[in-house]
């Protein structure tokens, strides 16, 4: 007997090459699923929240122009989303059917879900399909601290930033999903530590709720060299990449002998062909500093999963790490939250709630 459901997907129906994405490349498609289809292996999950993240910008280009597909095994998490297609992104969802051994129904969930209502998860192993504690933490922790996110900040500060007690902590984005973590880890291990952000309310943010030692609004700096000058009179020994562009170069006037620049992301540059993003005029800096600029994904930590949610875990109850969620509703906003990535209109870690939790 066929037990049918609405499901609404986010579709992309034509590839955003330049400039923001709209609602002639994104649509939202209604569909009906039968829940009692689901085959021998598979998984059907119904979303309670979907992670909006920066990357997700790139697959929605025809070219991917920074990668060939052989020089990665990361697959199906940075392969360009296909046309008249349900876009994927990482999510928290309940199992409500299993036709799978590992999983049963009610067993919370995270994993790279098409962003729907009810996702079928036909392949555990190829959508990273993972069972929750819900007892150790919120759903939504898991795309946020406890997931992804926290893994991008953990690993990218602590395990290629290398700080130190009394190093000094440039974090652009500051406000962001990754930033806001960056700046506490810093700040647990001894750092002083200085946010960028996109407004003043960020930056007051930044300084009375998340025990940033400084902030500044790069929007309201006319000359990005002066102001890290003022921040920085004793130069800058790692640099939390977020932004790319004019803040990248400027910051290479500043770093010392032996900073670290990990490369989280360079958003500033995600709406341009690549023929057409700013062109950084002093990398030859790193050479005389010798300095270190890694890029890295939060994905390559995976095999440090435990390590990483024994110590993010720790300080999330110690009270060391607070977290903000900026929590849109309803599937048929998916674009208006994705699109706050690129204005600076988000503060924290961005989701779409689908269902009640």
């Amino acid at each position: 007997m066929e037990k049918m459901v609405r499901n609404k997907q986010v579709v992309l129906v034509s590839y955003a090459n330049e400039g923001p994405v709209t609602d002639d490349h994104v649509k939202i498609r209604e569909t009906q699923l039968n829940l009692n289809a689901c085959k021998e292996g598979e998984v059907i999950v119904q979303n309670l929240f979907v992670s909006v993240d920066p990357y997700m910008r790139w697959r929605m280009k025809e070219e991917i122009t920074w990668r060939k597909k052989e020089e990665t095994n990361w697959g199906r998490y940075f392969d360009n989303f296909k046309l008249d297609q349900p876009i994927v992104s990482l999510s928290v969802g309940k199992v409500v059917v299993s036709a799978n051994s590992g999983f049963e129904v009610d067993d919370l969930v995270t994993g790279m879900l098409e962003v729907a209502e009810y996702s079928i998860v036909v392949s555990v192993q190829g959508s990273m399909l993972m069972k929750l504690d819900p007892n150790l933490a919120l759903p939504s922790d898991y795309l946020g601290p406890l997931g992804m996110v926290g893994m991008t900040a953990w690993g990218g500060l602590l395990q290629l930033g290398e700080p130190k007690p009394g190093d000094e902590v440039l974090v652009s984005a500051a406000a962001g999903a990754v930033g806001l973590l960056v700046g506490q880890l810093a700040e647990i291990k001894g750092c002083r530590v200085v946010g960028s952000a996109g407004s003043d309310q960020k930056v007051k943010m930044l300084k009375e709720e998340f025990g940033f030692d400084d902030a500044f609004n790069y929007k309201s700096e006319t000359d990005l060299d002066a102001a890290l000058s003022k921040y920085f009179p004793r130069g800058i020994d790692i640099y939390f990449e977020n932004v790319g562009g004019k803040m990248l170069e400027a910051v290479l006037n500043h770093i010392n002998i032996n900073a670290r620049i990990p490369v989280c992301g360079m958003i500033s540059q995600y709406n341009q062909e690549w023929e057409k993003c700013y062109g950084v005029r002093n990398l030859v800096n790193l050479v005389g500093k010798c300095a270190k600029m890694q890029g890295f994904l939060g994905g390559m930590f995976l095999n440090r999963s435990e390590e990483f949610i024994k110590e993010m875990g720790g300080y999330m109850q110690q009270g060391k790490i607070k977290y903000k969620e900026d929590v849109k509703h309803g599937i048929e906003i998916f674009l208006e939250a994705f699109n706050s990535l690129f204005s600076g209109g988000n503060t924290g870690k961005v989701l779409v709630q689908l269902t009640p939790n």
